[in-house]
């Protein structure tokens, strides 16, 4: 009896596969944090800015040196049907048309190494990446991206164009694996991704590296357009993915308690803790447990009403000013702090009673 041939019917692309739910539940394979900009703990805007700091969205530093006057904001403009709410901005409000040599301007995010040891960089085996994000300027022209090894002093740099003014674009790019220099398994700085956006001749007088190699300054950011040259300038940046591969998957988006927690690792913004006073001349008593843990011992900084240094008791709204803080502390938590010189007659017969403050934990890399 002759017996039919069996046939494997065709799997139509949007058909559920092993392959496929194994792939999708490939969780966190996104480096960077807080790509979608949802997160914004320290400020949805910051403006007159003329040197680098983590102003706005959380994980991401606005870095620059005496490239013009910048003003940072999370912004409402997004492109449209990808599912983002927010982008950072940043908008030129006083120009630099002829950068000095030492000029810089740019975006980055930096990564501990031990997150990052399943690339295998310095090996033979080493894996390549691939950095993902939809960008948008009226500048349009030649940018730069850039992998900076801090362990090895090693970089690569890779060029973007903006083609079209005021149009949102994605942007994909993929760096090789380096087999030279593994990154340290620490909580330390390791690798920065790095968006140029203007750069002095230090950075643009050689050759862009577009293989990886010993950093040279020269060759970093070669034929960048400088977006410091008219106060007219602006740039968005939204839907930032680097992942292991040689190509790109859909934006990993995360619930938002997921990315703010990933986000507090680093830095955190406790709001109102509250302590209490022990006596009358040796201050307050306050035990915090982080909601996570800090990457580093942290530093901490406390206010009540945007007054650095201020208590505020609770019973009757008087004011206090704590002094010379002593602060014993981890990456858990504050377990005491107090005054060691006497607080002032605020305290005066205060001892139990209970006081708040406003509490920032910072430990960025």
């Amino acid at each position: 009896m002759a017996i039919d041939k069996i046939t494997t019917p065709a799997i139509a692309d949007d058909a559920v596969t092993n392959a496929k739910v194994s792939y999708n539940n490939n969780q966190f394979r996104n480096i960077i944090i807080n790509g979608d900009m949802s997160i914004a703990q320290r400020a949805t805007s910051a403006t007159g800015k003329t040197t680098g700091d983590y102003y706005v969205c959380d994980r991401w530093k606005e870095d620059m040196s005496s490239m013009g006057t910048w003003s940072f904001s999370q912004s409402t403009t997004v492109p449209s049907g990808q599912g983002f709410a927010s982008s950072l901005k940043y908008d030129c409000t006083t120009a630099d048309a002829s950068p000095a040599a030492g000029d810089k301007l740019n975006l980055q995010q930096r990564f501990e190494g031990q997150n990052l040891q399943y690339l295998k960089k310095g090996t033979s085996d080493a894996v390549s990446t691939t950095l993902s994000f939809w960008v948008r300027s009226n500048k349009t022209g030649t940018y730069i991206c850039e992998l900076q090894d801090i362990d090895n002093d090693r970089a690569i740099s890779k060029s973007y164009t903006i083609s079209s003014a005021d149009t949102w674009e994605k942007k994909t790019i993929t760096f090789a694996g380096d087999t030279t220099g593994a990154l340290d398994n620490n909580n330390a700085r390791s690798l920065d991704v790095i968006w140029y956006l203007g750069a002095g001749s230090n950075l643009t007088s050689g050759s862009l590296q577009t293989s990886w190699g010993a950093k040279v300054n020269a060759n970093r950011a070669v034929g960048q357009v400088n977006l410091a040259d008219s106060t007219s300038n602006e740039w968005y940046i939204t839907g930032v993915q680097l992942e292991a591969g040689t190509s790109a998957s859909d934006f990993e988006f995360l619930p938002v308690d997921v990315n703010k927690r990933r986000c507090e690792r680093y830095y955190m913004d406790l709001g109102l803790c509250t302590g209490s006073a022990y006596s009358s001349t040796n201050g307050m008593i306050w035990c915090i447990q982080f909601p996570v843990e800090t990457r580093a011992t942290p530093t901490v900084s406390f206010s009540y009403s945007g007054t650095a240094n201020r208590i505020y008791r609770i019973e009757n709204a008087a004011l206090s000013d704590f002094t010379s803080p002593i602060i014993f502390k981890t990456t858990k938590g504050i377990q005491q702090m107090y005054s060691s010189g006497t607080p002032g007659s605020g305290w005066a017969n205060e001892t139990g009673r209970g006081f708040q403050a406003t509490w920032v934990i910072e430990s960025e890399l």
